[in-house]
């Protein structure tokens, strides 16, 4: 089964107060280093998979640069890295190529170097059309930026673009969420994601909205109920458009779901490089079902060549995977399909489980599939809890 390649690339030019990743402001002389490293790390992938324990796997059919903002590197870099993409794996000529970009880093060098990487989808990180909710958090592109670059990546050939969008960023209100959708309508982009705020402490805005504070525009921060409100508008504006949710957070047109991401849903095997970056591939022993690594979430521990965190996946860890990954997705999961490959035994538990949430209104069941009702993917993180029931080996 082909590999997705993701790469992680932690460069930005300002770190936006909602952001939780390992992502972060570093000076450009930290560049080159950062990008050797992951090329070693890219040669090194049949050695690093012999060592895990997992099935190594030439031949690639998704690569995706996420970040962070890859497009802050220069073309060398980032030639560089898909040279080396190119020399260590059998990429496949249909496959589907993504970088995610940061709005008003787009320049027309830049996007002839994508192009000359073969780069064939541009996910932008718009977040709001809204100007003011924008700088609220610290992006620094306007609205006609982003207008300005959809249209470069077009007349360049790059038609298969998508759009973040969050729901509940400070300032927002119900007029100009609808503004957002009604903007990222206008373009016709064929993917859009829609997140709700998250918050946590991973982020400034999180932890000073967890701690009740007003900095960070915190104070305007709209209420849970109506960043529920503006979730279920989305939906609703995106799917009259033609653009169908097909996952909890994304929305496509027909044929222009994201081939990586459903590697992640469905359980396919998956290599990450670069800072905080996680892989999954499937076990080259009969002991478990699958191996997962990642590497570490400091950019100067992960160039000092630190060690990696792997987890065995076993059967039982498996299925549940299965579930609360599968169900991510609007077509739900095949109960006949992980009976076929897991024993029908095996889900037993899983059935009187679903049986009861089906009771509950929050999942559905369609001939063999299962799936989240639209109440339930506003509770998908309760819900897949309820799939977790084995204990993970960890060496």
């Amino acid at each position: 089964m082909p590999l997705g390649i993701y790469i992680s690339v932690p460069f930005c030019k300002t770190k936006c107060s909602y952001c939780n990743f390992a992502s972060d402001v570093f000076s450009r002389v930290v560049f080159e280093r950062y990008v050797d490293r992951v090329c070693q790390n890219i040669e090194s992938a049949a050695q690093t998979a012999s060592e895990t324990g997992g099935q190594f796997e030439c031949a690639v059919d998704s690569i995706y640069l996420g970040g962070g903002t890859p497009t802050l590197l220069d073309a060398a870099q980032l030639e560089c890295i898909f040279r080396a993409v190119r020399r260590r794996f059998d990429v496949t000529s249909a496959a589907e190529i993504t970088v995610e970009c940061a709005p008003g880093t787009l320049t027309d060098v830049l996007v002839e170097t994508l192009l000359r990487c073969g780069v064939n989808r541009v996910s932008l990180g718009v977040q709001s059309f809204v100007d003011q909710e924008a700088a609220a958090v610290g992006r620094l592109h306007k609205r006609n930026t982003v207008l300005e670059e959809i249209v470069r990546l077009r007349a360049a050939g790059i038609v298969n673009i998508n759009i973040d969008l969050i729901a509940g960023l400070p300032h927002q209100t119900a007029g100009s969420w609808e503004f957002s959708l009604v903007e990222t309508i206008a373009t016709g982009a064929p993917h859009v994601s829609v997140y709700m705020l998250e918050v946590d402490e991973d982020s400034r805005l999180g932890r000073e909205l967890m701690a009740g504070g007003t900095r960070y525009h915190a104070h305007f921060v709209p209420n849970e109920e109506l960043v529920t409100d503006f979730y279920l508008a989305a939906g609703e504006r995106l799917q009259s458009a033609g653009v169908a949710q097909y996952e909890i957070s994304n929305f496509a047109r027909e044929g222009f779901e994201s081939r990586h991401n459903l590697k992640y849903w469905t359980r396919q095997p998956y290599f990450g490089f670069g800072v905080d970056a996680h892989s999954m591939l499937c076990s080259a022993t009969a002991d478990c079902e699958a191996v997962r690594f990642a590497t570490v979430d400091s950019l100067e521990r992960y160039t000092s060549g630190a060690a990696l965190e792997r987890t065995t996946v076993s059967q039982q860890a498996a299925l549940e995977e299965a579930f609360f990954l599968g169900l991510r997705l609007n077509r739900g999961v095949s109960l006949r399909d992980l009976a076929a490959k897991f024993g029908e035994e095996a889900i037993e538990q899983a059935r009187i489980t679903i049986a009861e949430l089906i009771e509950d209104g929050l999942m559905q069941q369609q001939g063999d599939c299962v799936g989240l009702t639209s109440r339930g993917r506003l509770l998908s993180n309760e819900i897949f809890e309820k799939f977790l029931l084995a204990d993970r080996a960890v060496q």
